[in-house]
């Protein structure tokens, strides 16, 4: 076990699949070079015949991802930005999505799409976007949101090895942050959230990037106001770990979501609707959400800290909700 950075931790897990499997080749924008960091050093160590540059065409990174992967390859498409990928979307939605299915299993695709999403880094409307609530509803993508190096690296590593086509979510400019990293081979599975921080007061499901700031919050909670609070953190959304958020909610009767998305039709609401449904009786408040607004995220620092969910925001939400009656 060691300390590393969240984008060391997808950089590791990125040489050691190349390494265990021949298959897998990487290309998209600028990933010689790496900008971002994840793909540091992997073109000299594999060559161009696995690691390449591609031109700034989104239209053919998708398309070119979808045809190796069903030719044999286990292709790791770089998008850079996630809004980059909305220009590369048909292949995504209209094959990748939907050709495991209509080939009844038949055809394996074995692409991760790897996108920097959310804000706080003042780069603007074009570059601060959190899709995952659209790849959600396509119904064939597995969604990986990690939020600590330890998930990085396994989830990245379930995403290259899975048959079905993945998406995996990096928080733009959080890949500075520290984590302890497990030594050796290991894999995050699909589908199971991890309890950050047990508590009997309030259930807070915060995904990717918010799993910090809502355990901050819940410290904060805890000290000053004797709050208990327990953090979830999905890890996945496609599939998403219902039986571990309905199991909380049980026991807290009280439900915060904290979603980077913006608020209609975010994961946020999604879940919501799922605790609505199938554990109602356990409510003793209404569910709340602390996301974005149904705005694009402004370039100018205090605008966006404006819209983006903060600390402050989920404390003051969870008193609002712990000093509601049942």
């Amino acid at each position: 076990m060691a300390k590393k950075r969240i984008i060391q931790a997808i950089n590791e897990a990125l040489v050691e699949e190349m390494t265990r499997d021949e298959r897998v080749i990487l290309f998209g924008e600028d990933v010689e070079i790496s900008l971002f960091g994840d793909t540091r050093g992997l073109s000299q160590r594999f060559g161009p015949s696995r690691i390449r540059n591609t031109p700034i065409s989104e239209t053919l990174i998708t398309g070119m991802a979808l045809g190796a992967a069903a030719a044999g390859h286990r292709v790791v498409a770089h998008m850079m930005f996630a809004n980059f990928t909305y220009t590369g979307f048909d292949s995504i939605a209209n094959q990748a999505a939907k050709l495991r299915y209509m080939t009844g299993g038949q055809a394996r695709l074995p692409v991760t799409y790897v996108a920097a999403y959310g804000g706080g880094r003042s780069i603007a409307a074009h570059h601060s976007d959190t899709p995952y609530p659209l790849l959600m509803n396509l119904g064939g993508i597995r969604v990986a949101v990690p939020a600590t190096p330890e998930d990085a690296k396994g989830l990245m590593k379930s995403c290259i090895r899975s048959d079905s086509p993945s998406f995996f979510l990096e928080a733009g400019g959080r890949g500075g942050e520290m984590g302890e990293v497990p030594d050796g081979d290991y894999v995050t599975p699909w589908g199971q959230a991890a309890v950050r921080c047990t508590g009997g007061d309030v259930t807070v499901v915060a995904i990717g990037s918010m799993v910090k700031l809502a355990m901050v919050a819940a410290e904060v909670l805890r000290n000053e106001h004797s709050i208990h609070v327990e953090v979830i953190d999905p890890r996945t959304l496609v599939p998403l770990d219902e039986a571990c958020i309905l199991s909380s909610v049980e026991k807290t009767g009280r439900l915060v979501l904290v979603d980077e998305s913006r608020d209609s039709c975010s994961a946020a609401s999604h879940i919501a609707a799922i605790v609505a449904d199938k554990a109602f009786g356990s409510l003793r408040a209404p569910i709340r959400r602390v996301t974005v607004p149904d705005v694009a995220m402004p370039y100018a620092p205090n605008l966006e800290r404006l819209v983006m969910p903060s600390v402050e925001r989920i404390v003051a939400t969870i008193q609002q909700l712990k000093d509601s009656r049942p």
